[in-house]
């Protein structure tokens, strides 16, 4: 998962990517990287790393320019080389360079494309680097020394019919504005807003709408499957469809984990949605266990927070914050390695002993992926002297990989793939567990657009929408993300000193 943000300013605009970047900050921890134009010049900053680690001063002074895009990653196939963070630049045709938030699902076979017929270098492992060829080949093929917005949509419309899988992207065109993209499933989200200035308006294309109002943008609505958006220079805007078949399947998992609260993907709340969440998982617990002994519901900070407090109201029962979080470590479920989770839980949370000891506690959480998470807290939480831990999952057991640029893609990872309920009941070491019902988890994330055909369940059951994904797609994928894979291909980053980063502006 990725964030990407782009602005058409009147002034110059690097300070307001840095903060918008600050933002979205959840959507990825590894990299970071801002690029802006002056002068038919860019200038571009990337590296590995959080949005304060990676811009010092003298970093911001050289990203010049009213035009900008900006990006923070993490690694979906697990490397954390620099020279994979975004944006991308080719330059050729204009000069242009691109973020990218999704995963393609025929990145190799486009790579192989690229490369035999458009006659273009892919220089790493990136689908995003994929990704800015293909559209900068389109636009090439046009031959045009001023490209106009027809071409542009143009260029765009042929990366849609070549293109599979997931994507949101942001594609700066040196010289002349930035355009941004959404696949025709809508599967990544995307947004776009003005801000009135003296100067006249101003123009954020952004993945969530959180980074537009922390800016002072005004929300103007999502970016619609299949459809570009194009801002010049001068400020002027133009839209345009350019899939032949757009359907607004949207992933599921922006609701229930990644987004934050405060952001409206596809006109949808997603704290009301997650709030929704919490009251029909205490519907399912009272159907259950209508004569339950729970004392104390608690989350398990900070995703949960929001669904936990209206299960606690539905069940009548006391809400406490009893975990408490350490802010500096990082999400335990991308990070490369299972020895690494583990260890960082208990750096990651503290139990505070008085709302446990001697109480039937019933434990939240938004998800339960591998399980290394839960299961060290269910134990923590024992330790504490509960005399009983229940576990609550606002959503329900993710039993498969995903393909569109979330990190879980080794099936057999993930705790819940080929085991029933009460087998991950039994690894986690609950008293009870329970899990969201998959029609309950739409409807909570469904309600305020009707215009959803469908999400992207695939994680929960196995269902992908773009209708490409087969069992051995699946398998070579398992093979290249799994944690023993990640682990090895770190351990050759590292050993490789003669990596070149060609675009970092040091």
């Amino acid at each position: 998962m990725c964030g990407i943000v782009g602005i058409v300013g009147t002034t110059n605009v690097n300070q307001s990517l840095y903060d918008a970047l600050t933002v979205l900050q959840h959507r990825g921890q590894d990299a970071a990287g801002i690029v802006t134009f002056e002068n038919e010049r860019f200038f571009l900053r990337k590296d590995n790393g959080l949005v304060q680690d990676v811009f010092r001063s003298r970093h911001m002074r050289r990203l010049v320019g009213n035009v900008g895009i900006g990006h923070v990653r993490y690694p979906t196939a697990g490397s954390s080389s620099s020279a994979e963070a975004q944006p991308f630049y080719v330059n050729s045709p204009y000069g242009i360079t691109l973020a990218h938030n999704g995963n393609l699902t025929n990145a190799e076979d486009l790579a192989s494309d690229v490369f035999r017929s458009d006659l273009r270098h892919i220089n790493t492992n990136s689908d995003s680097e994929v990704l800015l060829n293909v559209f900068a080949h389109e636009l090439q093929k046009m031959g045009k020394l001023n490209p106009t917005k027809d071409e542009i949509f143009a260029a765009v419309r042929t990366v849609h019919r070549r293109a599979r899988g997931a994507y949101a992207a942001i594609a700066m065109i040196t010289g002349y504005g930035i355009v941004g993209f959404r696949d025709p499933n809508g599967i990544r989200p995307a947004c776009f807003g003005v801000r009135e200035t003296e100067n006249g308006k101003e123009y954020m294309i952004a993945s969530e709408s959180v980074a537009l109002a922390s800016q002072g943008f005004e929300l103007i609505r999502d970016i619609d499957p299949g459809e570009a958006v194009y801002i010049e220079t001068d400020g002027s805007l133009y839209t345009e469809q350019c899939a032949e078949n757009p359907t607004l399947h949207p992933c599921i998992f922006e609701h229930v984990y990644f987004a934050r609260p405060d952001s409206i993907i596809d006109n949808i709340s997603v704290y009301k949605s997650r709030l929704r969440m919490g009251e029909a998982l205490a519907h399912k617990i009272l159907r259950e266990m209508p004569d339950h002994d729970i004392d104390v519901v608690i989350p398990i900070p900070d995703t949960s927070r929001t669904s936990a407090l209206p299960l606690a109201f539905e069940l009548g029962v006391k809400f406490r914050e009893g975990l408490i979080k350490n802010r500096y470590i990082g999400r335990t479920f991308i990070m490369p390695g299972q020895t690494m989770r583990k260890r960082s839980v208990r750096q990651k949370l503290n139990p505070i002993e008085l709302e446990f000891r001697g109480k039937n506690v019933l434990l939240v959480d938004d998800s339960i992926v591998r399980g290394t998470t839960c299961q060290e807290i269910v134990q923590m939480v024992r330790d504490a002297g509960a005399r009983k831990v229940y576990f609550a999952s606002a959503a329900p057991p993710v039993r498969y990989p995903n393909v569109y640029g979330i990190d879980m893609p080794a099936a057999n990872e993930l705790i819940a793939h080929g085991r029933t309920e009460q087998e991950v009941q039994a690894i986690i070491g609950a008293d009870w567990l329970i899990y969201q019902e998959l029609d309950d988890l739409i409807e909570c994330a469904r309600e305020g657009n009707d215009r959803v055909e469908s999400f992207d369940c695939s994680v929960f059951n196995g269902q992908y929408p773009t209708g490409d994904v087969t069992a051995e797609y699946l398998e070579k994928l398992e093979r290249e993300r799994s944690d023993a894979r990640k682990s090895q291909r770190n351990k050759e980053l590292t050993a490789d000193s003669d990596v070149i980063d060609m675009h970092n502006d040091e």
